[in-house]
């Protein structure tokens, strides 16, 4: 299909640097892929397991909207505003660099791993004043339901961001399906799965897959296996 893309787990970019062992959906650091820079707005998806005790140390970000979903563990963090905080599963940050942060990150623990997503974001507006947010979501509504945890609205369920993007958590039972609308016109959706076997709108998807399509109002998400994924809609012209 043309209004398409499909990205199979092990098409992605790997980096195994021992305390960092990283999955890019698109071209990050040393890894580029010319066909993989970007799905619209989303820039980069990579999908990290941090060792015990390890972790980034402080560095610059400007001009993205950056999105951590942990998965496993917890992850210690430090920024330039003077945020001091510690995220872990069920929890969702955001940063919205702007005209410019320093951060480090880090796995507190000395003898547990911390998996997550880090997720950036082409923000609609640049150099807007730097902004910290974190909540720890309400992992129940995930049950069968497609459970909004962005938007571009600090009003809505879920942290906010500089975009017109809305990102949802699920947890789907085998052989349950639901329909998600689209937000809003020109935006697309981006399906990332984390665990099991989805099928979106006749497209399977097995664990860690991606898929990318637009030009549609709407997606219909069936679980062919108890699944978990996340999904995000964001605009297709920035």
């Amino acid at each position: 299909m043309a209004n398409t893309v499909f990205h199979k787990a092990d098409t992605r970019g790997h980096a195994d640097h021992g305390w960092l062992n990283a999955y890019h959906s698109f071209s990050f650091a040393s890894w580029y892929n010319p066909d993989r820079v970007n799905f619209g707005a989303l820039r980069v998806l990579n999908d990290d397991t941090i060792a015990a005790g390890m972790g980034f140390g402080t560095h610059p970000h400007d001009n993205m909207e950056i999105i951590t979903i942990p998965l496993e563990g917890d992850l210690a963090h430090k920024d330039s505003m003077g945020n001091e905080s510690t995220i872990k599963n069920g929890d969702v940050q955001v940063m919205s660099a702007g005209t410019g942060i320093r951060h480090s990150e880090f796995n507190p623990n000395a003898d547990q791993r911390t998996k997550l997503f880090q997720i950036w974001l082409f923000p609609k507006k640049r150099d807007v004043a730097p902004r910290y947010q974190q909540i720890t979501l309400d992992k129940s509504l995930e049950k069968n339901d497609f459970a909004q945890i962005l938007s571009p609205n600090a009003d809505d369920a879920g942290v906010w961001i500089h975009q017109d993007a809305w990102f949802y958590l699920s947890d789907f039972d085998k052989d349950f399906s639901k329909k998600l609308a689209l937000q809003k016109e020109g935006n697309g959706f981006y399906i990332f799965n984390i665990e099991g076997e989805i099928e979106v709108n006749g497209q399977k998807l097995a664990t860690k897959d991606g898929f990318g399509i637009w030009n549609t109002a709407e997606i219909e998400v069936k679980a062919s296996t108890a699944a978990k994924f996340l999904i995000m809609e964001v605009p297709m012209n920035y």
